[in-house]
């Protein structure tokens, strides 16, 4: 089983089980994105608008694009909060979705930051280990940039709400169980974590 981890510095982040290893996923047979587009969250934090551009990170984007497109992270909890690091989501609320989109999907070239605000997918130590779940800067983390997490966006307006999304459980909630069970498992045993309740791309 992988293991999603965003970031080694003097203390290992390592999050959960994700997935079972696949080969990552061909994006041209997704629909490509826009130049430039936007993404509005509403949340129970409150609302948040994410700027994608494609020229940072190609692969990113376009599989970001699809999977709102689809409605993915619609009900999709806040499940791991690290304050003063990052917000970690994006493991669908129905484990049958997850299972029907979970492809990996191919590296994209550093080439922006992990500045406060920027947007980046999650990964495991291997290469082409991209699949759903992304986070959000809390600080500039820029020591990620050489460990191939690619930002493909950043928050535009709304860090205030992002800055408020519940922590209280941390990095409790297990990665295996929120696939296998989904919501049903993160209302029953996390009940006060933050969600989006819908992700609509801005026209």
């Amino acid at each position: 089983m992988k293991r999603t981890l965003i970031g080694i510095a003097a203390v290992a982040l390592v999050a959960p089980v994700l997935l079972m290893a696949q080969d990552a996923a061909d994006t041209s047979k997704q629909e490509q994105a826009p130049a430039t587009f936007k993404v509005m969250f509403d949340s129970s934090a409150g609302p948040f608008v994410v700027e994608v551009h494609r020229a940072w990170a190609p692969n990113g984007a376009d599989h970001f694009y699809n999977l709102v497109k689809s409605g993915f992270y619609d009900e999709a909890r806040f499940f791991r909060v690290v304050p003063n690091f990052m917000v970690q989501f994006g493991i669908a609320g129905d484990p049958a979705v997850q299972k029907k989109m979970g492809a990996s999907i191919k590296d994209d070239p550093v080439k922006e930051s992990n500045k406060r605000g920027f947007v980046t997918f999650a990964q495991t130590a291997a290469p082409n280990s991209r699949s759903t779940q992304i986070f959000i800067n809390f600080k500039d983390n820029s020591f990620l940039d050489s460990q191939r997490f690619a930002p493909f966006g950043q928050v535009t307006s709304g860090m205030d709400s992002v800055d408020k999304i519940n922590a209280d459980s941390g990095e409790k909630p297990n990665q295996g169980s929120i696939q296998q069970q989904g919501n049903v498992y993160l209302k029953a045993s996390f009940p006060k974590l933050d969600y989006i309740k819908k992700a609509t791309i801005q026209k």
